[in-house]
């Protein structure tokens, strides 16, 4: 593991405890009214986006999901710009229209998060065929979930990816509910990454709580992809901390599970490999600090202009 790299951990900390910090964020405005419609936090799966994008080129590709926000702030979104969108304001990325899971940025190769479960497969495979088609060194990933493993869509777009030998990266988050139906109800193979060697492809497993690990699994997978051994998928396992959304009590979820996975917290374990608490307390600070700018800003922001919205509609 790449333990030996201080600012690379300072860096990954940094990230986790602002996706972190950010969920919380976004829990606490939702309590308060200012933020409508569904809400899916990313609480304890903070390890996966923050690895997988740091092992990233600037000229990559993602594409997310309806628990997205980290995602999009793995690969370089803005507090203020992500809460104001959020919050349904102008200054949002997607101008207030596209909320918590619609957010896009093409500007940091974020393609979309997408409220359809498994929907964001097929879209990876096309950026990363278009990538191939122009001779780019260029990779797409693909955030998605256990969930999504039993939908049509994974299959066929995983398939197309191994017959084209695309430069495709799917990582598949398993917290092991989809919504509030355990992974052993819904599969009898509970180890997911069992399903991409059907199709031909390198599948393997990662600890989703330990953010070193699966930096190096997708720093790894990243390398092999432009060398032309695409496609790979990576199942990461984890745990939510809670319900399936901000409404959602999570009562189907055993408590000794929740505890365990709580208990290897990827902060904690992020801190551990950093053995500088020192340091740590001071990223959490400063980031504390850009999460209540970044509440002034979408506080302060207006509405999305509604006749401007109706003219491009009309168009």
């Amino acid at each position: 593991m790449s333990t030996s790299d201080p600012e690379l951990l300072a860096r990954l900390y940094r990230t986790l405890y602002g996706i972190r910090r950010f969920e919380e964020t976004c829990i606490q405005l939702y309590r308060q009214g200012h933020i409508r419609g569904y809400l899916h936090p990313y609480l304890g799966e903070e390890a996966i986006a923050t690895g997988v994008c740091a092992a990233l080129g600037t000229e990559d590709y993602i594409v997310s999901t309806h628990r997205g926000h980290g995602h999009c702030l793995a690969r370089g979104g803005r507090f203020d710009r992500m809460l104001a969108e959020i919050t349904g304001k102008a200054t949002g990325y997607c101008g207030g229209l596209g909320g918590s899971m619609h957010i896009a940025d093409p500007d940091t190769g974020n393609l979309g998060a997408n409220g359809i479960v498994g929907a964001g497969i097929p879209i990876g495979v096309g950026a990363a065929l278009g990538a191939t088609i122009r001779g780019e060194d260029r990779v797409c990933i693909v955030f998605s979930s256990d969930g999504a493993a039993n939908h049509g869509t994974f299959g066929e777009a995983l398939n197309l990816a191994a017959i084209w030998n695309l430069p495709l990266l799917l990582v598949v988050e398993n917290n092991q509910f989809a919504v509030s139906t355990p992974i052993d109800k819904s599969s009898r193979v509970v180890d997911l990454f069992h399903r991409g060697e059907g199709y031909g492809v390198d599948s393997l497993a990662v600890d989703g709580n330990d953010v070193l690990a699966v930096y190096d699994c997708a720093t790894d997978a990243r390398r092999r992809l432009l060398a032309g051994e695409g496609p790979i998928l990576i199942e990461a396992k984890t745990y939510r901390h809670a319900g399936h959304h901000v409404n959602d009590p999570g009562t189907y979820m055993p408590q000794d599970q929740v505890e365990l996975y709580k208990g290897r917290d990827p902060l904690t374990l992020c801190r551990r490999h950093m053995a500088d608490d020192r340091r740590a307390d001071l990223i959490q600070n400063e980031v504390d600090a850009d999460i209540e700018a970044a509440i002034d800003f979408a506080h302060d922001s207006p509405e999305p202009d509604v006749d401007a919205f109706l003219q491009e509609y009309d168009r």
